[in-house]
């Protein structure tokens, strides 16, 4: 009998291997150690309440909330927003919302809010002194806090930031009157506030001459503080306010004291003290402190240039001055009125009408207007001299 001859293969219609079999690939998968739930439950609870932390001291979230509040209607009351967003606020999240709603002149919606806050018990929100401060504020800068009558109950129990708040916020309403007699009671009370307070109520108070004495009693209650404590920018307000108030022997007490405790003076505090000097007439010691100013390698901005163009006119050094001048050409500074008006007025009073009629014609040629009784002053002296 005839056998078949096999036929080859068909490498096409090859028969693919098996599957993997589930329960022979997989390890045996064992109980997991109590260790690794916990660990994996408290990185799930620390992941939600890093982020809990990043909304709550997010400004831009904080401003939001602020926004969406001044943008209900009249008859909806402000839990209508803060309500969605309880589960993230903490203590102190609602005051920057609260000053953000100052800024927008709500101060009924600031008072909605930390009303809304005190009720809050499944999140403790209240007592804060920064939502209560900034409330404070507000409703003082907008007239409605109705405490004026009662300042002298308030002062011994309310808190150092209550206090600062209540200042701040007289003064932002322009009651000094009332900034003053709260800080007096505060002194009367041993309640020792910031001094940034004081600086401002001096600013505030200088705005006016009759706001004078108030600053000048200000500066000595300050100078008496032991515990003197003022930041570099706080330190230059206090001495423009001693130059206003003619103390020039306050602004050499401040920039000694400020070296005694470590400071450096920066380039508005050289340029304060050096306009005092010159106020004081101490022309060649506001001298020294310029040469003092660029061997510490300050770079100096238009008021330092403008202070010290008018110092080396009163030492009749008008080249000098000159001089400075180009220096602040080269550095990108656009020269003032001022500036040229005192120049001319060195070089006039030295007789040289001719530098003076190329300053004019250079001051006059980039747009400035120079001073008429000044202008009036070198026609007549020209005029005398050609005769």
């Amino acid at each position: 009998m005839r056998q078949r001859p096999l036929k080859p293969p068909n490498p096409a219609r090859q028969r693919a291997l098996p599957l993997p079999l589930p329960h022979k690939t997989r390890l045996p998968v064992g109980p997991a150690p109590k260790q690794h739930v916990r660990l994996a439950a408290r990185a799930a609870l620390s992941s939600r309440a890093s982020f809990s932390d990043q909304v709550r001291k997010n400004p831009e979230f904080l401003l939001g909330i602020a926004r969406e509040i001044a943008g209900l209607p009249p008859e909806h009351g402000v839990s209508t927003v803060l309500n969605r967003w309880a589960r993230f606020l903490r203590k102190g999240s609602l005051s920057l919302t609260i000053r953000e709603l100052g800024h927008m002149g709500l101060p009924e919606r600031a008072l909605q809010t930390l009303c809304w806050a005190q009720r809050q018990k499944a999140v403790p929100l209240f007592p804060d002194d920064r939502v209560l401060a900034s409330t404070i504020e507000v409703l003082a800068r907008f007239g409605q806090l109705k405490v004026e009558s009662a300042l002298e109950q308030c002062v011994p129990t309310a808190s150092r930031a209550v206090l600062e708040a209540m200042v701040s916020g007289f003064m932002r309403a322009g009651k000094v009157g009332l900034a003053r007699k709260l800080l007096e009671l505060a002194r009367i009370h041993n309640r020792t506030l910031h001094p940034s307070i004081y600086v401002k109520l001096m600013l505030e108070a200088t705005r006016t001459p009759e706001g004078y004495g108030l600053a000048s009693a200000l500066v000595d209650e300050l100078g008496e503080r032991s515990d003197l404590e003022l930041r570099p920018q706080d330190c230059t307000a206090v001495m423009k306010v001693c130059v206003k108030l003619r103390r020039y022997a306050a602004v050499e007490s401040l920039l000694s004291w400020f070296r005694e405790s470590g400071g450096s003076p920066t380039l508005v505090m050289y340029t304060t003290v050096i306009h005092s000097r010159c106020r004081d007439g101490m022309h060649r010691e506001a001298l020294s402190l310029v040469w003092e100013m660029e061997q510490a390698g300050c770079l100096l901005d238009l008021p330092a240039y403008r202070v010290i163009i008018k110092l080396c006119v009163a030492l009749r050094d008008p080249e000098r001055a000159l001089r400075y001048l180009s220096r602040m050409k080269e550095a990108g500074f656009v020269p003032t009125g001022d500036m040229y008006n005192d120049l001319i007025e060195g070089y006039a009073a030295e007789g040289r009408l001719a530098k003076c009629r190329q300053l004019i014609r250079e001051a006059e040629s980039v747009g400035l207007k120079l001073d008429r009784r000044l202008l009036a002053r070198l026609s007549e002296t020209g005029d005398a001299h050609s005769c």
